[in-house]
């Protein structure tokens, strides 16, 4: 179950992430964030959602947006996904899932006959201010991008 609100402060993290740094989401205040939440590092889904958002990074960033992904992977993992993938924003880790579930993005899944939990596709928008505007579940990867930059284009409108 989601924990996260719309128009509420959106839940605080402190994450390590590729370039063997730390993000803090206080530290973006003053731009609007992108949090997408996905299952794997390499994986044919994960891997086209964020060449998407690799592709589209420009026009993000001209809507003063910062994209992170973030998965359970370890970092190790991330820099190889960052590097084969050319990815030019932050891949963040929650290998404890505290964040995950902070963003209400566990879910139990099954797979040849095994529950195990796992993450479901999210991506959340937060405002300068740190306040979540937007939220999207249970994701699926084709236009997924597109609709996120507009919902960026407009909040970047209403609060440049």
């Amino acid at each position: 179950m989601s924990k996260t609100v719309i128009g509420k402060a959106a839940p605080a993290f402190n994450l390590p992430a590729t370039g063997e740094k730390s993000v803090r989401l206080s530290s973006l205040k003053g731009q609007h964030v992108v949090l997408y939440f996905y299952p794997r590092d390499a994986t044919p889904g994960c891997t086209t959602e964020s060449q998407d958002f690799r592709d589209a990074q420009a026009k993000f960033k001209k809507a003063n947006t910062v994209i992170l992904g973030i998965s359970q992977d370890p970092i190790k993992s991330h820099e190889k996904f960052h590097a084969k993938q050319d990815l030019t924003f932050d891949l963040l880790s929650d290998e404890s899932g505290e964040v995950c579930r902070k963003y209400g993005v566990l879910k139990l899944k099954k797979m040849y006959g095994k529950e195990f939990e796992g993450i479901e596709r999210s991506t959340f928008l937060i405002d300068a201010s740190g306040k979540l505007k937007t939220e999207w579940h249970c994701v699926k990867v084709p236009g997924h991008v597109d609709e996120v930059l507009a919902a960026a284009k407009e909040l970047n409108a209403l609060f440049p």
